[in-house]
């Protein structure tokens, strides 16, 4: 029986792009790279990380830090003392990078992942980013507050140690000023937040993963990686800032579980890149904004990666060669418990 998703654009409400859907060549012939995430032991303190407990960073040394930790990147991507740019003019246009960035490591435990978190352990990684939310955004140099993580080497982290990163800056994100822009115009046109949209429409449907009190996960219809996933708020929020305390810890054991569940589809750690889509702080009202969180999985096999090649870097569109309805279903499928647990 053929998939039910073949030669079909779907439209992307929150970037205002076409996702191309053409599942029925997902199971063509591969013979190209093939690519296994790394499972070897890795210890709970490495002398070598610059990440774990006491040691020596390349500008400073940590504490000894017992739970979640913050400091400012050694090599950062923006500077409150960046120089006044040189060159350039009205059509080849620069400016300063202001502002700053920051590490924030999750545990001390160099082996531990986001799944290994206890409840408290990760209700304590969303109070520290609502906290440096909430103080980054108040800076005069930043307009916008960018929390994500990268997870495992084949999306390039530097260092396997627990943690995310923050960049906060006068850089508004393209994804995020498109996402204000779409936004606004859904509010305008509708009355109606675009986030509550997508929720409604996914908590209908069947790419619904979990979803406890204030939270759903689900692949949604307009994925562009095969087991994308976006955590939904159940209520209105244009950033971490609007949370309550109990939405954040619920929001920390949301993610927690979508990282088990990745682990769980083929009992290895899953790689993915997960980003906080949260409204710009450089001073508008941005009450419409759809505050979530997105997961891309570079896999779409445990061994094959999804390349962006052509159609994605020389045409500019995604293709996505699943079909959203079966990738959920296979997610919510595996366990909520860590198989290493289970």
């Amino acid at each position: 029986m053929p998939p039910p998703v073949v030669w079909q654009q779907r439209w992307h409400p929150l970037r205002e792009e076409w996702v191309l859907f053409t599942s029925h060549r997902g199971g063509r012939p591969w013979i190209g790279d093939t690519h296994k995430p790394a499972v070897a032991a890795v210890p709970g303190y490495d002398p070598t990380c610059a990440l774990c407990p006491g040691n020596r960073r390349l500008h400073g040394e940590n504490p000894r830090y017992p739970g979640t930790y913050c400091f400012t990147n050694d090599l950062p991507c923006f500077s409150a003392e960046a120089p006044a740019p040189v060159g350039g003019d009205d059509f080849y246009r620069t400016r300063p990078a202001t502002g700053t960035a920051e590490v924030v490591c999750y545990s001390p435990d160099h082996a531990k992942t986001f799944v290994d978190l206890t409840d408290e352990e990760c209700r304590a990684v969303v109070d520290l980013w609502a906290e440096r939310t909430v103080v980054l955004g108040a800076r005069a140099d930043v307009d916008h507050v960018l929390i994500f993580e990268n997870k495992g080497s084949l999306v390039g982290t530097s260092n396997p140690h627990p943690h995310c990163q923050i960049y906060a800056g006068n850089l508004i994100y393209g994804f995020t000023a498109r996402e204000v822009e779409s936004g606004r115009k859904f509010f305008q046109g509708t009355g109606r937040c675009l986030g509550q949209e997508i929720l409604a429409r996914e908590a209908a449907g069947p790419r619904v993963i979990t979803q406890n009190d204030a939270w759903l996960a689900c692949v949604p219809w307009f994925a562009r990686y095969a087991y994308e996933v976006f955590i939904l708020p159940k209520r209105p929020a244009a950033s971490l800032a609007d949370l309550t305390s109990a939405e954040r810890a619920s929001l920390g054991l949301m993610v927690r579980e979508v990282a088990t569940r990745y682990d769980n589809l083929w009992r290895l750690p899953m790689p993915y890149v997960m980003a906080v889509h949260q409204a710009p702080c450089d001073g508008p009202d941005y009450a419409f904004y759809p505050f979530h969180l997105e997961f891309h999985p570079p896999l779409r096999k445990p061994d094959t990666m999804k390349y962006l090649a052509g159609p994605e870097i020389g045409g500019g569109s995604m293709t996505n060669e699943s079909d959203p309805d079966e990738k959920a279903a296979e997610l919510r499928a595996v366990p909520s418990v860590h198989y290493k647990r289970s």
